[in-house]
């Protein structure tokens, strides 16, 4: 009963996003991919936002509902019918009148099964499409046939850019940048080297900073197009991933006709979402790096050799949970990230979850100490032995997959423990339910 109910009220609040997209007629920038999406997206939105009347996807409600939400400006029910019925009335009377819809639309495409994208983007219909990165092993490859049906999948979404639409490539991926020959559409691209934006110069940055007490506070590069070198300062995050959405947001706005610079200016003021690489203050004077969002192998990677760039007179502890929904692959990929920590020479190493086993095993056979690596099965088990490392200096990883819920390790480490719904994902009531 449940199941029909849900399947009826996202089916009314989907022809309900419909009449509203053909009622207004929105612009609609589309982004895809299989790692960056919510970075991606929320930078395009901030960038765009002071020139531009524009509205984004709450969070990462990216799905065949959550796009919906987004175009009625509404929030998920979650397990509440009243909330669901109530979303219906509001999206009905939307329908009839809006005094300000926004001009444009930033939205999240995600992709769990095969079919996905055309169930949302066959309607959307965008005037631009965004494509971040092809992970060699994505997240839910365990519903595909094989990696490159995923891609393939989330690449898709070209097909349904409107004739005169323009598609945007991250040109560092060579799996994105195929999709260029197979587009008749407009391309820009974006990426390090050879594109037509480039980012140089990455660093990170340090306050407070001498030689015996760095704390990084951000980071910082340079975005180089048509003979300009723009600096873009970013607080609060760390890991030269985040060049990748700013770029992507300034390839949007030169795309859109708006100066390169004129957006660049806005990113000194950007909050990334939580829960991706962000840099908070931890307890006894300790960095905690929560990256708890989610999990995959590219992310679990770049997080790891972020962690090792950092300077400190401290230790680097790594704390890691299973990476999810990569079928097959799940025991090879958690060996090697077991394999890196030992190769970057990370001081302590805690995992949590069964797969990550294999990555506790393959450290320790790649000669990491046995007294530096421990393990637990739920992320709760394993916040004692967390505490423990809550030494002046160190600087704390915490990465996992939503379903091990490492944001409750990051939460026990903060120094500010009572602000950690402002801070950490997942501190919903609906979610400390579960």
């Amino acid at each position: 009963m449940k199941t029909i109910f849900k399947n009826i009220i996202f089916f009314i609040l989907k022809i309900e996003a419909q009449l509203v997209l053909l009622r207004y007629r929105p612009k609609i920038v589309a982004v895809t991919g299989t790692v960056g999406k919510t970075a991606t997206k929320d930078a395009i939105f901030h960038g765009l936002s002071s020139n531009l009347h524009v509205r984004k996807n709450n969070k990462s409600l990216n799905s065949e509902i959550g796009v919906p939400l987004t175009i009625l400006g509404l929030e998920s029910g979650w397990n509440n019918p009243m909330h669901w019925l109530k979303n219906i009335f509001i999206g009905f009377g939307q329908i009839i009148y809006v005094s300000k819809y926004p001009k444009w639309l930033v939205l999240e495409t995600g992709v769990d099964n095969p079919g996905d994208m055309k169930k949302t983007a066959s309607w959307l219909k965008p005037d631009v499409a965004v494509v971040t990165n092809f992970a060699k092993v994505p997240s839910h490859v365990e519903n595909f046939d094989s990696p490159e049906d995923v891609m393939e999948e989330e690449g898709s979404l070209m097909n349904y850019l409107r004739p005169d639409g323009i598609l945007i490539l991250n040109a560092d991926d060579e799996d994105v940048m195929k999709l260029k020959s197979k587009s008749k559409n407009k391309v820009y691209t974006f990426g390090t080297d050879d594109a037509d934006l480039i980012a140089t110069n990455y660093s990170i940055n340090y306050t407070g900073y001498d030689e015996n007490n760095p704390v990084a506070e951000g980071i910082s590069f340079k975005i180089n197009y048509k003979g300009n070198s723009i600096p873009i300062n970013i607080n609060g995050v760390v890991g030269d991933q985040f060049m990748y959405p700013v770029l992507a947001s300034v390839t949007t706005g030169v795309a859109l006709g708006i100066s390169a610079v004129d957006i660049s200016t806005a990113f000194s003021s950007i909050k990334f979402a939580p829960g991706r690489m962000n840099l908070l203050k931890g307890k006894n004077d300790t960095l905690i790096i929560d990256d708890t969002y989610n999990s995959s192998p590219i992310a679990a990677k770049k997080a790891l050799e972020t962690l090792a760039q950092i300077e400190t007179h401290g230790a680097r502890v790594a704390i890691l949970g299973d990476m999810l929904e990569i079928g097959h692959f799940s025991a090879s990929e958690h060996r090697k990230i077991g394999q890196l920590v030992a190769k970057l020479g990370i001081d302590i190493l805690i995992t949590v979850g069964f797969r990550s086993e294999h990555t506790m095993e393959e450290a320790i056979e790649s000669r990491m100490a046995k007294s530096r690596v421990f393990h637990f099965e739920k992320s709760e088990d394993a916040i004692d032995k967390a505490k423990e490392f809550l030494h002046a200096g160190n600087v704390i990883l915490v990465k996992g997959s939503q379903g091990i819920r490492m944001e409750k390790v990051s939460k026990s480490m903060l120094h500010d423990e009572e602000n950690a719904k402002k801070m950490l994902v997942r501190q919903e009531k609906i979610w400390e339910m579960k």
